[in-house]
Order: structure tokens, then C-alpha cells, then sequence
């Protein structure tokens, strides 16, 4: 079997952002949809998190595209997606406190657990997709899109979890409360990412 060579590997990296932009986009819109109707926090904040893993994929298929050698392409698109993570962690606690306050009392949703459920079995597997040719390619802005992914999969099961027990259990606090779980983790992430640039 042949080595594979860096045009390769580049072109491996573009096609899986690729398709990472068009999930996510199918993703959001969907998932902020049923969002909507429900009014609930954890699906607000996943549409939130595919909004901001697409602009964060779209930066890194720019990054490959446009200045695969650059090294200051390449710090600047992982500082873009170090700061997203931090967008994403600041609107989960923004939603989920209207809804702890009384402001909204989130409906179940079918819709948005069938997106969750689809969304904690692909993304890891594109997370760890991401990963290898980050290592491979010695991208670090790969490597915080990966994370994006892997957060994007722990998430939707956080959400998951959520709506399933308002759903069943009847409990509307649980939404707001599984996406407040992540927030911790989503900060750590962003603050090795935005470091690590």
C-alpha cells in the first residue's frame, strides 16, 4: 500500500470539513426549529453549538484550501474555533437560565430527540476521523475542529438525556440542567484550544 502524501491528506481534511458544513447546517436549522416549538434550552443550545461547529468548519476548510502551508492561517483558524467554544459555553448559560427562571418551560420534542440521537452516533466517529489527520497533518486547528466534534457528540448526549426525562419523567428542569452540565467542559476545551494555538 502506498504512502499517503500531504496533498492527500489535505484533501482528505477539506472533504470531512466539507461534510461537517453540511451537517451542521442541516443540523442547526432543524434542531433550532425544533428548538423553537419546544422551547427548550438543551436543543437551543445544541442548534447553538452545530451554528458554531459549522463557522468553525468553514474556517478550517478555508485554512486548507486557501493556506495549507501558512502558519498563520493556521494559528488563527484554531484561536477562531478556541473562541467559538467560548461562545457556545456563554449561550448555553444564557438559555438554560431563562428557562431555570421560569421565563421558558421547555415542550417535549420528537423531533429533537431524533436528532440527538443521530447526532451522539456520527459525531464521534467524525471526531475521531478529524483527529487522526490532525495528528497526521500536525494541524492544530484540525485538532480544535475534532474537539468541536467531540463536544458536539458529548452534547447531544447531555441534551439527549434531557429531553428524554422531561419527555418520560415529565421534569421540564431536567433540559436546562443537562445543558448546563457541559459547560465545564466545553470552557476546558476552549481554554487548551485558545492556549494551545
Amino acid at each position: 500500500m502506498a504512502a499517503t502524501t500531504a496533498p492527500d491528506l489535505l484533501r482528505r481534511a477539506a472533504r470531512l470539513q466539507i461534510l461537517t458544513v453540511v451537517w451542521m447546517a442541516i443540523e442547526a436549522l432543524v434542531t433550532l426549529l425544533a428548538a423553537w416549538t419546544a422551547q427548550s434550552p438543551a436543543l437551543f443550545g445544541f442548534a447553538g453549538d452545530s451554528a458554531i461547529e459549522r463557522a468553525s468548519a468553514v474556517k478550517v476548510l478555508w485554512r486548507f484550501r486557501t493556506q495549507s502551508d501558512s502558519a498563520k492561517a493556521e494559528k488563527l483558524a484554531a484561536r477562531f474555533a478556541g473562541a467559538l467554544l467560548f461562545l457556545l459555553a456563554a449561550f448555553i448559560v444564557v438559555t438554560s437560565g431563562f428557562s431555570l427562571l421560569g421565563h421558558r418551560e421547555p415542550r417535549p420534542s420528537v423531533i429533537g430527540i431524533v436528532v440527538l440521537a443521530v447526532a451522539a452516533a456520527g459525531m464521534p466517529w467524525l471526531a475521531s476521523q478529524k483527529r487522526k489527520l490532525a495528528t497526521q497533518l500536525a494541524s492544530a486547528s484540525l485538532r480544535a475542529d475534532a474537539a468541536e466534534s467531540a463536544l458536539c457528540g458529548y452534547l447531544s448526549l447531555i441534551a439527549l438525556a434531557g429531553l428524554l426525562a422531561n419527555a418520560i419523567l415529565h421534569t421540564p428542569w431536567a433540559d436546562p440542567i443537562a445543558a448546563l452540565a457541559l459547560v465545564p467542559f466545553i470552557v476546558k476545551e476552549g481554554c487548551e484550544v485558545f492556549h494551545g494555538s
